[in-house]
């Protein structure tokens, strides 16, 4: 490996997260710093400044506030005083009155001090590199709102002024999935699933059909606040956390049961049924599952449950138990030092993408109402719709959903469940048409990257990202599709227009 290599960086920014790993590998790594993105400004800060009041009360101080992701501006606030990562985290837990922000959350930058306190984090804390001989080139994948020529612009002014490197790349987020899934020809649809919006982005032929990318603001918040509603109906589950007889406050105990559901998601517990397949059958499972934890026969049950053969001494009624049990899909699971079971309410876990309609029954329902989003299957197909009718078979065959909830929602997953909804909006066999598609591809990460088996997609963008800088810091000079600091000093900020294939 050269030097080179060794040195590279690669940062990857979405909504709501910034991920970065040091150096290439023969045997490409998963990142190393995986951190919220955002920043956090204590109040204090702001007085001693002179910032008018009014702009400090933006409402903050947890990474899940009643926004979810706040923004705010502070024009009198430095680089220096905004506080990222762990030391972000170390003051909201100390009880520290802090505002907190999310640059990135509209998809574009909404604060370039609080981006650039970001991505210094990144570069001289998470990853120790040296300002002074900074040796370390920078590959930089963003969403696509944040890809215009003056964003570009300014963002390349950034890491060569501010940061000092050698060596800068820019690349749309999106491409960088493709790249992931190993696609030939870099044709797709990218479903990104966020926390409370899904961005949808059509590709062709390498390059963003950005007349057609669209977002839908409905993503896994939505879905948590409705399982948090069906859990609601589960007796075991409440009797557990809300025993009757005692006083429990709504919003703590609203609170605990999000944290229960956030625990369900990232334990695997959770899986998403096809189109025309159900999670649960009306009126299964509730109430035996609270028979059976008042019972104290759960334990019992779910081994039952787990034997995939029966003993063939077993009569007809004991085989029909044994189904009927092994159909509950029973779990325990240990939360805040209690044993709950649950039952197959939990694989309803992404319904609101498919039917937004249900988010009606939640506590955010309000605003997802007043919005009124289509069911996640229908904005895509109207997204692909939206491109050249002789480029919609080759996107067709790259569906990539990808997201955090894919990380732990593996094997067939969101995207055979969304590829089984899409089926509307391909053509029939009637129809005779070379250019008609006839079929959906789903694509996922490839198996051979064997650091990235376990992640789903939800590691993909940084998975393309590497790739990405493996072709583009090549040593071949003719390849060259970075801007060098020879390059910025003779051009400027311009350079990177120049070296930048979605600005040609």
């Amino acid at each position: 490996m050269s030097l080179r290599d060794a040195n590279i960086i690669i940062i990857e920014v979405s909504r709501t997260t910034v991920r970065a790993g040091l150096g290439l590998f023969d045997l490409l790594k998963t990142p190393s710093v995986d951190i919220p993105a955002r920043v956090g400004l204590r109040r204090s800060s702001l007085h001693e400044n002179g910032q008018d009041e009014n702009l400090a009360s933006t409402s903050a101080s947890t990474s899940r506030a009643t926004s979810l992701f706040p923004q705010s501006s502070h024009p009198s606030a430095a680089v220096k005083d905004y506080l990222v990562g762990t030391q972000l985290d170390e003051a909201l837990a100390e009880g520290q009155d802090i505002i907190v922000s999310w640059p990135f959350a509209d998809g574009n930058v909404s604060d370039w001090t609080q981006a650039e306190a970001i991505w210094k984090y990144i570069l001289f804390t998470a990853l120790q590199r040296r300002r002074v001989q900074n040796e370390s080139p920078v590959i930089l994948s963003i969403p696509t709102e944040s890809t215009n020529r003056n964003s570009a612009e300014r963002i390349c002014q950034i890491f060569f002024e501010r940061f000092n490197v050698p060596g800068f790349a820019l690349l749309e987020r999106p491409i960088a999935h493709l790249y992931a899934a190993s696609i030939h020809g870099l044709s797709g649809v990218i479903v990104d699933i966020g926390d409370e919006v899904t961005d949808i982005t059509p590709i062709y032929d390498g390059f963003i059909q950005q007349h057609a990318k669209d977002s839908v603001k409905i993503g896994m918040r939505h879905c948590e606040e409705y399982l948090v509603g069906l859990l609601k109906t589960n007796t075991s589950v409440m009797n557990a956390l809300a025993p009757a007889g005692t006083d429990v406050n709504q919003e703590q105990l609203h609170q605990t049961l999000l944290e229960l559901v956030r625990q369900l998601w990232r334990e695997d517990t959770i899986k998403i049924p096809s189109d025309g397949e159900t999670a649960v059958q009306e009126d299964e499972g509730v109430t035996d599952i609270a028979a059976v934890v008042v019972a104290g026969r759960e334990k019992a049950v779910i081994e039952s449950g787990m034997k995939k053969k029966l003993t063939a001494k077993a009569s007809a009624a004991e085989q029909a138990r044994a189904r009927e049990i092994e159909a509950l899909d029973l779990i325990t699971v240990e939360f805040k030092g209690q044993s709950l079971t649950l039952g197959k309410e939990r694989h309803r876990f992404c319904e609101p993408l498919f039917d937004p309609s249900l988010v009606a029954r939640s506590a955010i329902s309000a605003k997802v109402q007043a919005d009124r989003p289509p069911p996640l299957q229908d904005h895509v197909g109207h997204c692909v719709g939206r491109t050249d009718v002789d480029c919609r078979q080759y996107i067709w065959q790259g569906l990539i959903v990808t997201g955090p909830i894919t990380r732990h929602v593996k094997g067939a997953g969101i995207g055979v469940a969304l590829q089984s909804r899409l089926a509307p909006f391909i053509a029939g066999p009637e129809i005779q048409s070379d250019v008609q598609a006839r079929s959906i591809r789903v694509l996922n990460v490839p198996d051979y990257y064997a650091e990235y088996r376990e992640t789903g997609n939800g590691y993909s963008a940084f998975l393309g990202s590497s790739i990405t800088a493996k072709i583009v810091f090549s040593q071949d000079p003719n390849s060259k599709n970075f801007v060098s600091k020879a390059d910025y000093t003779a051009k400027g900020p311009h350079s990177i227009i120049e070296m930048t294939p979605a600005f040609l």
